[in-house]
């Protein structure tokens, strides 16, 4: 008893100083307008879409002074932005959220935009691709399963070959996206066994899954082989990483670090106050 008391003691410790150590990153980023994400083992990024009143021109510069390696979600026309302030499009947009590879009616346009979006990534000599399920439409979920298979096991080998990854987005169904088909973790994964490549993972969406199934560390932990990208946000609300939300986040990026993750991870809140001052402290507290 006294030995589990005192692993128990040191894990509290362990916690206790991942989130004290975001604090002061934080109330250091409050204090003096400046933090820098290079400081952390993460390569933090940002989703640009979140902040629509923000240019693009504005949000580059912003991530690359707050130390960010890119910005998410974006087409090749924004290429030439980014690659000015010496950042990165972590993650690039190709085919529609709701009409995704479930269906196979939408395999032919889905399969058709996912190509160009991996060509202009490979070009650029980056990482990522999205993809979806898209909705299920009445399709059950092992044909669902079966349907998104088929269409990956005919693109995967053209992102091998170009050096690029498909990312499944891990999206919740029971507040923003109903009848999405790929909301939860175990589907997910199962998804990645049967398709097996190394060029295929999940996007796991901390917002997303903390609604569908909770669990984050965990899961994280025992997935983590699964998922190629990370997204943040806060819970309720899908706004800043603050005190009005249930997720702790120090602790999160910290597991995410400690599995070795190379990839980026990107804050996709929708701002309710200075969006920028809420970004630098997202920014703050997973810098561990």
């Amino acid at each position: 008893m006294l030995t589990r008391a005192a692993v128990l003691a040191a894990g509290t410790t362990a916690v206790t100083a991942t989130a004290s150590h975001a604090q002061d990153a934080a109330g250091s980023a409050k204090a003096t307008g400046a933090v820098d994400a290079k400081q952390g083992r993460l390569n933090q990024s940002v989703c640009k879409w979140c902040f629509p009143k923000i240019s693009l021109e504005d949000m580059a510069k912003e991530a690359a002074s707050m130390g960010m390696v890119g910005i998410d979600l974006l087409d090749p026309k924004d290429f030439p932005t980014l690659k000015k302030h010496g950042l990165v499009c972590t993650m690039v947009q190709s085919h529609s959220l709701p009409n995704g590879l479930c269906d196979t009616k939408f395999h032919d346009e889905c399969l058709e935009k996912m190509n160009v979006a991996i060509e202009a990534t490979a070009a650029e000599g980056w990482k990522n691709v999205i993809c979806f399920s898209g909705n299920a439409r009445g399709i059950d979920r092992e044909t669902g399963m079966k349907n998104c298979v088929d269409a990956l096991k005919k693109i995967t080998p053209v992102a091998e070959k170009e050096g690029v990854t498909l990312q499944m987005e891990l999206l919740n169904s029971k507040v923003d996206h109903a009848d999405y088909m790929c909301d939860n973790s175990t589907w997910g994964v199962e998804l990645v066994k049967r398709v097996g490549s190394d060029n295929f993972k999940l996007l796991y969406d901390i917002y997303h899954m903390q609604i569908m199934e909770g669990d984050i560390i965990r899961t994280i932990q025992n997935n983590h082989q699964y998922f190629g990208h990370y997204h943040t946000a806060g819970n309720p609300g899908r706004h800043e990483l603050d005190d009005n939300q249930e997720l702790l986040y120090p602790p999160i990026a910290k597991a995410i670090a400690d599995t070795g993750y190379d990839g980026y991870f990107a804050h996709e809140f929708l701002p309710v106050r200075d969006p920028i001052a809420g970004l630098r402290d997202a920014v703050a507290q997973c810098i561990v």
